[in-house]
């Protein structure tokens, strides 16, 4: 058994934020199934909106926030995320972020941009991959770090929690981790766990999110006995880059924020039939939008247009996306780009306070696979990473606080019963099936025989895979197959209890929005 006083499972900017903020003499242990830097973090082109400009005020972005979440946000929890967002930023700045500046003559410090959604210009870039600016400068000071224990190819396996090993408490212990090149699971002990592993957008066929985000800490969590809440609410990029040799390449909302249009392959700009916000309006809206003109018409992409601005302009300001799409033979200056909605964001996750505590004793749970009620039924862009430095930093602080707790001697992980899988083949198939059937059945636009054939599925599945589980040896491919069938299951719960079309849930056969919003809350059982 190994012991830590933190043990962070994840490596986004949540995880980063929060190991870096915590007291120098911590023992922290941060672990990742892949490499760090395969985060939907590193991945982020867009930026961090924070209040920053003269012309911007809190008040504006905390009721963009409130529009956006369409009437489910907790506003105490937006206006205290919103409040915090400027300290934030000059955090990652002290910490070496090279945000891109305003232009020469310009009264402003900063390059802002706007995204959907937004009044004002209000984010924080850097060109278009400001995610792998963010997690690159974090990375290389953790790595500095002498308190920081780094550890890729680990990927948690369970939570340790007091009421499966027969005590009589509600507290977590720790996790047994799958040391995936070592072949062997260990036994990490901790006096506070946090969960900061993303959401799972790798349930969906189609997503714009790297192969790791398999909601695996939302599965820990509901299995240990901890509340979810919302995942109803999966948001669906509008804009991902459609190519068959293009896998999950988003094309960033600030292209739209700079002037970008969306057409029809006859070059008819379609959005203002849907929204007055035009290209703006926020996500839920935009990718409904085009996921009916692609249906209505049989089209398998729309197009979106900036050759109207200067090259020279394009190539500056989105220099990643002009290199990604020249790579395939798209001139962007020139050429329109073709796109789809993809599984973007999971607005819901495991229930947290506003230190990100979870319901059990010592684990915390931060960024995309909590539900803080931040973004309430859809998310505001670039509202993501600053939820992260947020309760990061917050969960830090409160953790920093706590006394280190001594730990009961942990039994080590139980093979004596399993043996080695004889066919592989079993994982790849129910990975595949399931992630088709939720895109067709659980997608942008849903009905009640939709979410019941999916439930139907997912009951199938989950006894196939309970049934794997309990005869092998666990594997990487395993572990995340359990966790994704777990999330579609709740996915599917929640939806199946919103009667009402809010946000981004949009239902055929409840096509209004009752006239109070509650929260979907799923309990575990006994």
């Amino acid at each position: 058994m190994q012991h830590y006083d933190v043990l962070i499972i994840g490596s986004g900017l949540a995880a980063c934020t929060l190991a870096l903020s915590l007291p120098q003499q911590t023992r922290v242990l941060m672990i990742t199934k892949k490499a760090f830097g395969d985060s939907a973090s590193a991945k982020s082109q867009g930026g961090i909106a924070a209040v920053f400009s003269s012309q911007d005020s809190f008040a504006e972005h905390i009721r963009d926030t409130l529009v956006a979440g369409a009437g489910l946000c907790d506003e105490e929890v937006v206006r205290y995320v919103v409040e915090h967002g400027t300290e934030a930023i000059k955090w990652l700045i002290e910490q070496g972020v090279p945000f891109d500046r305003g232009e020469p003559g310009q009264n402003q410090a900063y390059h802002l941009t706007r995204e959907g959604g937004h009044s004002q210009r209000r984010i924080f870039h850097v060109a278009d991959a400001t995610g792998q600016s963010v997690q690159d400068t974090l990375l290389a000071r953790l790595r500095s770090a002498a308190n920081i224990e780094l550890r890729e190819r680990h990927i948690a396996i369970d939570l340790i929690a007091g009421r499966k090993l027969g005590l009589a408490d509600n507290r977590v212990y720790g996790a047994y981790v799958l040391d995936s090149d070592a072949d062997q699971v260990i036994t990490i002990a901790a006096s506070q766990t946090v969960l900061a592993t993303g959401g799972a957008g790798k349930v969906f066929l189609y997503t714009t999110n790297p192969d790791t985000a398999t909601g695996d800490g939302i599965a820990m969590a509901w299995r240990a006995g901890c509340r979810v809440a919302n995942l109803e609410f999966i948001q669906f990029h509008p804009t991902c880059l459609y190519h068959p040799q293009a896998k999950s390449f988003l094309i960033t909302e600030a292209m739209r924020g700079e002037g970008a249009i969306l057409r029809l392959p006859d070059g008819t700009r379609f959005m203002e039939s849907h929204d007055s916000r035009l290209e703006l309006a926020p996500r839920d809206i935009v990718a409904r939008a085009i996921d009916l003109e692609m249906k209505k018409r049989g089209l398998d992409c729309v197009y979106l247009d900036i050759t109207h601005q200067p090259a020279k302009f394009i190539v500056s300001h989105f220099p990643n996306i002009y290199a990604r799409c020249k790579e395939l033979g798209i001139d962007i200056t020139q050429e329109w780009i073709p796109i789809a909605p993809a599984a973007h964001y999971t607005c819901g996750g495991i229930v947290i306070d506003r230190q990100g505590r979870t319901d059990l004793d010592n684990l915390y749970a931060i960024g995309e696979t909590t539900c803080t009620g931040l973004h309430g039924a859809n998310r505001l862009a670039s509202n993501s990473l600053l939820e992260c430095l947020v309760y990061g930093r917050a969960a830090a602080t409160d953790i920093g606080q706590r006394q280190p707790a001594s730990a009961p001697a942990l039994h080590g992980w139980n093979e004596s019963r399993v043996t080695d899988a004889d066919e592989q083949i079993v994982i790849t198939h129910n990975w595949h099936e399931l992630r088709r059937f939720m895109w067709d059945y659980v997608g942008i636009v849903r009905t009640n025989k939709r979410l019941e054939r999916a439930a139907h599925r997912i009951r199938l599945l989950r006894n196939e895979i309970n049934e794997y589980y309990s005869n092998f040896r666990v594997t990487s491919d395993l572990i995340e197959l359990r966790n994704l069938v777990e999330t579609a299951d709740l996915m599917v719960r929640c939806a199946q209890q919103r009667h009402e079309s809010r946000g981004l849930h949009a239902s055929r056969d409840y096509p209004e929005t009752l006239p109070v919003a509650k929260n979907t809350l799923l309990k575990p059982g006994p």
